[in-house]
């Protein structure tokens, strides 16, 4: 592709999971009958721009973690890494254990189980042609803004808006410059794209689907379960 393609993908699986009120990682939620977690790093091992894998997760998770990624014969995991106390810091905990000869890192939401390696192979190609980018998919909806007491105060053009979903993709070392800037500002950012648009540099958005969810809310289970069910029937 004309540049090195050697890509790690950081799998962030920290999360505490407080919206689902589980008392355990929702990564480990089963999808019929495979923890959700099993089935994104399916999709990561299947992927053929992935050439290594880091997990995130919390210090507690790690022991079935690794014995998750033993059962299930998953190839390209390289370590099993603490997450820090936000989103930003599990980012970086991975990206500074991923291997020195990586020239671009694949961010991606542990909870993002539905996604496929064609998904995740077209985000990386998107990523090393443009130095930045992410999966997304247009907004349904019409979005209203609100102040604190839920009255509306505008509503942005529809056509304009996407909703930003994971793998994100970065240069290694646009992605390490802007982490270092962020912490010399003590800024921290939810969004991995945050991060590069704030020194500057252009983030294209690459066509995703609706069905790369983000397990959330109990609804998403449910959701979740019956395309998993639709795609065994299919195959």
């Amino acid at each position: 592709m004309g540049k090195d393609s050697n890509c790690c993908a950081i799998i962030v699986a920290a999360g505490e999971s407080t919206r689902m009120a589980l008392g355990f990682s929702k990564q480990f939620i089963p999808l019929c009958g495979v923890p959700a977690i099993v089935h994104t790093l399916f999709a990561f091992d299947a992927a053929e721009m992935v050439k290594s894998v880091i997990v995130v997760c919390r210090r507690e998770d790690m022991p079935e973690m690794k014995d998750f990624i033993e059962k299930y014969r998953i190839k390209k995991v390289i370590s099993i890494v603490e997450g820090g106390i936000t989103r930003q810091k599990s980012v970086e905990a991975g990206v500074m254990a991923a291997p020195v000869d990586a020239a671009f890192f694949a961010i991606h939401d542990g909870a993002r189980s539905l996604i496929t390696p064609e998904e995740i192979d077209a985000s990386i190609k998107d990523g090393i042609r443009c130095g930045a980018s992410a999966l997304a998919v247009p907004v349904k909806d019409t979005i209203k803004i609100t102040g604190k007491d839920n009255y509306v105060i505008s509503t942005p053009e529809r056509s304009t808006l996407w909703a930003v979903q994971t793998p994100q993709v970065f240069e290694r070392e646009l992605y390490l410059k802007a982490m270092q800037q962020a912490n010399k500002v003590g800024a921290d950012y939810t969004d991995d794209c945050q991060l590069v648009e704030k020194i500057g540099v252009k983030v294209h958005l690459c066509m995703g689907t609706y069905t790369n969810l983000k397990l959330t809310t109990n609804d998403d289970i449910y959701t979740a379960e019956a395309i998993v069910k639709c795609r065994r029937t299919e195959k």
